[in-house]
């Protein structure tokens, strides 16, 4: 079942509960360092972005909205976001578009009633259409989450995989993670897959096809949520719309920053490139400031441009 539909039931069950405690409304200390975000198109306009929110305690995420915003609305009992500041779902050139979630770099496949905000949460509401991907179940503008917190409030082990242990790129990628006191392992690519582990892969794409999470992303956004696709042989990266159509290709000295997940597993983050150039262009880029309000991002003749990209 697509979690876009497992979203919506579980939305219209969670609506008797939501309102039976108030959607958030309890008492109890406000949870600090909270980040709230609100976009369209994938990140591209946004209409709030703030780093301190107003908060209150045993909020949850629809509760933080409603605190922040003044229009919102909603359906389901209250449980599912229709609109926000006159941004509403619903048909857009003729594809369905709505209001989405993310906590800490991870879409919610539950309520935004029956989901908590905790300590130093980054929450994300963002409007597009659904296009050529049901669902995109990671993305990368709320860095350095999850790898500082993931979901439920957890911070969960981290590790960064290399083809090249040894690599200025896996060397960036591990001192980035570990000056933000992040405790992050290095090592090589494991072969086994990792339920509960934060993994975060570095090298050449031809090496990194072969582990299963990361192969999602030659299979497009239908199945990674991302909107850009390396080619096989990795010297090219094609740039993609939200319809999943190509834009146009890159090659030489291009870079790809991109995270995806299998069903209920942890996120897989990819820093890979078209050669070393292009890896080290990417490694280079893992910063907040690159990344903030991005799903995953390209580099390209050394600017950081976001996917999906238009026409």
């Amino acid at each position: 079942m697509p979690s876009r539909l497992r979203l919506l039931l579980a939305v219209a069950a969670a609506s008797c509960a939501a309102a039976a405690s108030g959607c958030g409304f309890g008492s109890g200390e406000a949870p600090g360092g909270t980040q709230l975000r609100v976009t369209t198109d994938f990140g591209a306009r946004p209409l709030v972005d703030s780093d301190a929110p107003e908060t209150g305690g045993s909020d949850t995420v629809m509760r933080l909205l409603q605190r922040n915003v003044k229009d919102v609305k909603t359906r389901f009992g209250g449980g599912f976001v229709q609109e926000i500041d006159g941004v509403a779902g619903g048909q857009s050139d003729g594809r369905q578009a709505d209001w989405f979630f993310y906590v800490n770099g991870i879409q919610s496949d539950k309520g935004a009633t029956s989901v908590r905000v905790h300590e130093g949460d980054r929450i994300w509401w963002d409007h597009h259409q659904w296009g050529d991907a049901r669902d995109t179940p990671a993305v990368v503008g709320q860095f350095p989450a999850p790898f500082t917190r993931a979901e439920d409030g957890r911070r969960l082990p981290v590790r960064v995989e290399c083809v090249q242990v040894e690599s200025p790129a896996c060397d960036r990628v591990h001192e980035t993670l570990v000056g933000l006191e992040i405790p992050a392992a290095k090592g090589g690519v494991a072969k086994s897959f990792v339920q509960e582990t934060l993994r975060v892969l570095v090298g050449p794409w031809p090496a990194l096809r072969e582990e299963d999470t990361a192969e999602l992303l030659e299979r497009g956004p239908q199945e990674s949520g991302v909107f850009a696709r390396p080619s096989e042989d990795g010297k090219s990266i094609a740039l993609l719309d939200a319809d999943g159509k190509e834009v146009r290709s890159i090659g030489p000295g291009s870079g790809l920053i991109a995270a995806t997940r299998r069903q209920d597993a942890a996120p897989v983050w990819v820093v890979t490139g078209t050669d070393a150039a292009g890896i080290e262009a990417a490694a280079g880029a893992l910063q907040e400031g690159a990344l903030r309000g991005r799903f995953a991002v390209v580099l390209e003749r050394g600017r950081v441009v976001g996917v999906p990209v238009r026409r």
